[in-house]
Formats: C-alpha cells, structure tokens, sequence
C-alpha cells in the first residue's frame, strides 16, 4: 500500500498517481479549492490561501509521501503557510516541491544549470524561488526529505501545439535568440515515479528534454506534421501583459544532466519531435 498525499491535484499530480496505481495499491488523499464539486469527496480535503480543512494535519501525518504541485498565490506558498510548524514533525520518507525553471529568469539563450544564477524576472518566477528557499530551510533545519523539480515548460498528449494550431490559438513570437525548454508529462511522472526509490534529500534538479528550442522552430514543425498553414509571426510588444509576456521577456537553454544521470533515467520523448510525432499519431 502506498500512502500518498497531494497538495494540489493537476494534470501532473493526476498523470503521476494514474501510472504509480497500475503497479501498486494507492490510498491517495488530495486538497481542492473546491471539494463540493467534486463528486467523491472521500479523500478530498478544501485548502486555499485563507482556509484548510484541519483534518489534512492527520492525513500528511499518515502519509509515506507527499507532492505538493500547488504554485504559490499572490506570491505566498500557501502549503508552508498553513502547515510550516506541523512539516517539522512528520515521518514521510519523500516530500516533492514542483518548482519551474522560471527561477532562473533571463540568461540570454546561454545554458543553465542547478548551479546557475537565479534571477527571476516574472512575478512567478519570483513567488517560486522564494518557496524553494523555505522548502530547502525546513529541510537544513528539521532533516527532512526533500527534493526540488524545476519543471520546464509543460505539454502533453492533451495540451500542445498541435492542438493550438488545429483551433487557431498557436502564435508564432518574432524575437531572436528566444530558447526555451519543455517536459513531456510522461517523463515528468516517470521521474517522479523513480524518485520514489531512487531518493536523496536537499536536491534540486531540472526535469527537461534534451532540446531546447524557439517557439518558430517548434511551431514551424508542429505545422509540417498537420500540414497546415504556418501562423503569421508577431512581435513581443502586440502581446498582452500577462504569463505569455513574460515568458518571452527569458531565453535560456536548460540543462538536464543531473537529472538523467542521478536517476539513470532515459527520456522517452528526448525532444518535441519524438513527442509531437507520438501525440499526432495518437490523436489526429
């Protein structure tokens, strides 16, 4: 039986535990903004930045494992927030934070890795590294285990470009030397999973592909494989303040060394043309 508790229950925290529960007997507890709208209510506990159901004390008490998946809301982690004082005290032997490589801000497209300068230039990159530091002092001050993913940027069999460019949201942003990096979801989980046996406290690490990219030459792909029209390109200042904004203000090229060879983990969509290829040939 595998005791397992989820601040936060997201397209990661869902794909993690659907494929931890094919091998293994999971009693899963989670919290939800809105537990009333969900219709089994058993193991679901309300958590927002004002309020938690006290019961969630017990059930991280109870729990082997914990994921906390939640971003922080108007710049606060609310899990550190709420439960700072009982974190010290509990016995689970795996405490994963899921971070974003959005710590790192702006490195001009040059590479970075766990050891690089964070300097986090979005209110989220910010909000993320200011958690990761109390997440990383509770685990200096009370021993326990934790570990830091730094997700790059998220897709999947459901949310990707291709699907963007079929419904016509895709853009193609008009700005040199603009790398990111991306995680296909099946990779992120299948690291979470081996994690679990392969563990070490006080690591952080980044979970990204072996190909870093521009939005063109990503997009330019996804519109061969559909046999589409590519999109019109657009410049940075068309955009609206917001996440899209920001997320054009960093280039950078994130490195995955550590994670691969700390968890002798072999990628299974090593870039987005592996998974752009599968998600086609899957669902269009």
């Amino acid at each position: 039986m595998v005791n397992i508790f989820c601040f936060g229950y997201g397209q990661v925290a869902g794909n993690f535990i659907n494929e931890l529960s094919k091998k293994n007997k999971i009693n899963l507890s989670y919290t939800s903004r809105s537990p009333k709208n969900i219709n089994n209510t058993h193991n679901i506990f309300e958590l927002n930045e004002n309020y938690f159901d006290s019961k969630i004390v017990e059930k991280i008490h109870e729990a082997d494992f914990i994921l906390i998946s939640i971003p922080p809301i108007n710049g606060e982690d609310i899990v550190f927030k709420h439960f700072e004082s009982e974190l010290k005290k509990i016995k689970a032997k795996w405490i994963t934070y899921l971070s974003a490589t959005s710590v790192y801000g702006d490195h001009n497209g040059d590479w970075v890795n766990e050891k690089s300068l964070t300097k986090p230039t979005s209110e989220n990159g910010i909000s993320r590294l200011a958690a990761e530091k109390k997440w990383i002092s509770i685990y200096k001050e009370s021993n326990l285990p934790i570990q830091i993913f730094r997700l790059s940027g998220i897709y999947s069999n459901s949310n990707n470009i291709l699907k963007r460019l079929k419904n016509g949201s895709a853009k193609i942003i008009n700005k040199k030397n603009h790398f990111f990096s991306r995680i296909h979801l099946d990779d992120i989980t299948n690291i979470l999973v081996e994690s679990m046996v392969n563990f070490k406290g006080g690591e952080i690490f980044n979970i990204s592909d072996d190909r870093p990219a521009s939005t063109e030459e990503i997009t330019t792909f996804a519109a061969e494989l559909l046999k589409i029209k590519i999109p019109e390109k657009i410049t940075p200042d068309k955009l609206q303040e917001g996440m899209l904004k920001n997320f054009y203000r960093d280039s950078k090229k994130v490195n995955n060394d550590k994670m691969k060879k700390f968890f002798k983990y072999k990628l299974k969509f090593p870039s987005f043309v592996e998974g752009l290829k599968f998600i086609k040939d899957k669902n269009f």
